[in-house]
């Protein structure tokens, strides 16, 4: 496997882990009577937070920042997604039209960057 396909690979695992970050940080913030930081979600949230520095950090050793980066962009679509199917949050019909052009624009870049 070259450098740039686990490259890619990690970026994906990078992914993964900024979504588990930030609704496990979701989670801990709305249990009604605890403080956050007593949530075990929020330890967890932490562990995944260094998880992805190393993988992220791994990932940078290999590919441009200006192709690593805007890829990491897909993050903020899986994030609404799940947020949708864990928390019941709203996804109209112009976040998931959102959702698209982000997932357009990182395709666009991850081509580019091949």
């Amino acid at each position: 496997m070259s450098s740039h396909a686990l490259a890619f690979l990690t970026i994906a695992f990078c992914i993964a882990t900024e979504a588990a970050r930030e609704l496990c940080f979701k989670y801990a913030a709305t249990r009604p009577g605890r403080s956050f930081i007593a949530v075990p979600a929020t330890w967890a949230g932490i562990l995944f937070w260094g998880v992805e520095l190393l993988a992220w950090t791994t990932v940078l050793a290999v590919l441009p920042l200006s192709i690593a980066f805007p890829l990491m962009a897909l993050s903020y679509a899986c994030i609404a997604i799940a947020a949708a199917f864990l928390f019941g949050e709203m996804v109209d019909t112009r976040r998931m039209l959102g959702i698209a052009l982000v997932a357009g624009g990182v395709v666009c870049v991850g081509v580019s960057g091949l």
